[in-house]
């Protein structure tokens, strides 16, 4: 199984922030022969691939079969898209930023784009799972929203579906009947031998896919948050996740890179950044660098301090050792002499509450 080389979708065009999801983890189980899996797809995404006139916008359509427990899982990753996946049979852990859950037969998952989201604790049970990728042109969740030309339902039909899918986080759903055999239609449909890819097939399913979805949600009664498409909300995702990607803190960030990868002037991205974190933009880039060299000085008691402060995003391993310091109450070096005395590599699993669900991304300290 072949993945197309091409450039894969990053958050912000101007800048790279964070790279969408290549399923490689799923290509590498196909080619060793653990998985059987179908899909149209286009861009990074495996698959046989969309021509660019198909099916504007969907990235991926698929599904795969596993028979039995897997040694693989999908990580945590992004779609550039909106994702909406069916577990038809089995059962797989599935998590996003705000739940860690089961998924059980005719479960239906959520996914807006861009949120953080894995299958597998780490692997994955035996499970036959659909999905479908519709990249609806945003890059934060302020922006509306486009849906390509075909999606032909009703002005106010589509009105009402695009409200709810950005104004609720709730990531499982019960399918139903009808929507699972919609799910079983396009499996077949993305299953003919034929080398020309259905498209009018396709486009009436998907279509009616999205009536069905909109009817499911509807009967659900979902309680709207229209923050969530809020440009606060925008900025506090780029916030947490510096605290939850090292890479991403460890950029060479200035105070107009930061409020322009949240489409905001400094002004206005400091006046959220206060509201939201009680601290200044810079302060919190700091603090969530900080514990990302703390987790490194706990992991690796071999490395050089000076080694760390660079790959954490400080320039000057002095100016770490006081900032670590103010923070810790002791140096960089008394730090992990501590843990290692201590016994005490890091921090255990996330708490969850008594529905299982995670208050954080695994292994990822949340500053205060």
């Amino acid at each position: 199984m072949n993945v197309e080389d091409s450039p894969v979708p990053r958050f912000v065009d101007r800048d790279i922030v964070h790279e969408a999801d290549s399923c490689r983890p799923l290509c590498e189980a196909a080619e060793r022969g653990e998985a059987r899996f179908h899909a149209l797809a286009r861009g990074q995404y495996p698959g046989r691939p969309l021509a660019e006139g198909e099916l504007k916008g969907v990235s991926s359509i698929g599904h795969w079969d596993l028979e039995g427990t897997q040694r693989w899982g999908l990580p945590w990753h992004r779609n550039e898209g909106l994702e909406i996946a069916l577990l038809e049979t089995g059962r797989h852990a599935f998590g996003t930023d705000e739940a860690s859950l089961q998924l059980g037969p005719g479960d239906l998952t959520i996914t807006r784009p861009w949120q953080p989201h894995r299958l597998g604790d780490p692997h994955l049970e035996a499970g036959r799972l659909h999905w479908m990728i519709l990249d609806v042109g945003v890059r934060r969740p302020n922006e509306p929203w486009r849906w390509p030309d075909w999606v032909v339902i009703a002005p106010e039909d589509l009105e009402r579906l695009t409200e709810i899918l950005r104004h609720n986080e709730q990531p499982v759903w019960s399918a139903g009947g009808e929507l699972q055999r919609c799910f079983q239609k396009i499996a077949a449909t993305v299953c003919r031998e034929e080398q020309s890819v259905p498209v009018s097939w396709m486009v009436v399913l998907l279509n009616e896919l999205f009536l069905l979805l909109l009817d499911v949600l509807e009967r659900a009664e979902p309680v709207l948050d229209r923050s969530l498409s809020s440009t606060a909300r925008a900025v506090e995702i780029f916030l947490d996740d510096l605290a939850r990607f090292p890479q991403l803190a460890a950029r060479p960030w200035t105070l107009s890179a930061m409020a322009l990868e949240c489409g905001l002037g400094a002004t206005h991205f400091t006046e959220h950044c206060r509201r939201l974190k009680n601290r200044t933009p810079v302060h919190h880039l700091n603090a969530c660098r900080l514990e990302h060299a703390a987790r490194l000085l706990r992991l690796d008691p071999t490395r050089q301090v000076t080694d760390i402060a660079l790959e954490v995003g400080f320039s000057s391993g002095q100016y770490f050792a006081n900032l670590f310091r103010k923070r810790f109450g002791v140096t960089p070096s008394g730090y992990r002499s501590e843990r290692v005395q201590s016994g005490s590599p890091g921090p255990g699993p996330p708490p969850t509450d008594a529905r299982g669900r995670g208050t954080s991304l695994p292994g990822v300290s949340q500053s205060g």
